[in-house]
């Protein structure tokens, strides 16, 4: 299996800035990684303003909104705000609801997950029905398949054998970045929650191997930045894996401490403006290295040393 370490530049030189966010927002994540963490995303998005849950119709004004029209995650249909809201529907196409992308049924519809705007996005009434619960997945032989290409059918991704249900390529990395979200917003009651992309206090390692694969290969958008710093007006938090992307592999890929990578014989240190990097396992590596905004600065494969400078 490939190895994957995920070394970040302002780690190690004690820096920290956000494409989107205040400054000094993400000041208490400095130098941590794995669930420390996640802990302290935690802490930092904790706590948000709860909304009526009826004022969401409202809210999708300003969220999910380009040119007047509604950004429908489920379907291909253009529908307008407030006229084609549900109602009843019959067929895709008849109008758009308040999607839980991850399931109300799941967490019992306790809030303030019900209506926590960054795990809402509008959908086609009918493809909503369609998915209903199930869990997201990737689909081999598709049952059903939406205008904008979402599928339901048995899972195809190893790790889980039931029907789930696939949103359309162009939102899979939304969708992925807003699951992140919620496994480290609500870290703390997760456990108490029941369902097939869940595991534990967290998500399910077939989920969380599957949606960093949604996340890389369709990478943050400017619709997502923009839904993030409405939403951040409306509840006072952010969608920490929209700021800084990269914080996905540091968060549920990278060990939690320094030591445990030592254990695994990976060392690195930061020197005169070098970073060193040195792997004494026979198995081969991958060397990532980011910049403080996100963005891929150095890519080595197969490398058992290496010396890069900044």
């Amino acid at each position: 299996m490939r190895k994957i370490i995920s070394l970040i530049y302002l780690l190690l030189i004690s820096l920290y800035a956000s494409a989107q966010a205040p400054d000094g927002y993400y000041d208490a994540i400095a130098g941590l990684s794995g669930d420390n963490a996640r802990l302290a995303l935690h802490d930092i998005i904790d706590d948000h303003t709860e909304i009526d849950y009826d004022n969401i119709w409202g809210y999708f004004n300003n969220t999910d909104i380009v040119s007047g029209i509604v950004l429908d995650i489920y379907s291909s249909t253009t529908y307008s705000f407030n006229t084609d809201q549900c109602g009843s529907y019959t067929v895709e196409g008849d109008c758009y609801n308040r999607e839980h992308s991850l399931p109300q049924v799941w967490f019992n519809s306790s809030a303030p997950m019900y209506s926590d705007l960054f795990h809402i996005y509008p959908s086609d009434g009918f493809v909503n029905g369609q998915r209903g619960s199930l869990a997201y997945g990737e689909v081999g032989n598709a049952s059903y398949t939406s205008t904008n290409g979402c599928a339901k059918g048995s899972n195809s991704y190893p790790g889980f054998s039931g029907t789930v249900f696939e949103p359309a390529d162009e939102y899979k990395g939304d969708l992925a970045r807003t699951y992140f979200y919620m496994a480290t917003r609500y870290m703390d009651v997760m456990s108490g929650w029941s369902g097939d992309n869940l595991q534990g206090n967290s998500l399910a390692q077939w989920t969380i191997n599957m949606i960093i694969n949604w996340h890389e290969n369709d990478p943050v958008s400017q619709k997502e930045i923009d839904r993030n710093n409405s939403i951040y007006n409306i509840q006072g938090n952010r969608n920490p894996y929209i700021d800084s992307p990269n914080w996905v592999d540091r968060v549920f890929l990278w060990p939690t401490s320094i030591a445990e990578i030592s254990d695994l014989e990976v060392k690195f240190w930061y020197s005169n403006n070098s970073i060193y990097f040195s792997d004494n396992r026979v198995e081969d590596a991958e060397l990532l290295i980011f910049d403080s905004l996100g963005r891929s600065s150095v890519e080595d494969k197969n490398t058992v040393s290496s010396q890069f400078l900044f």
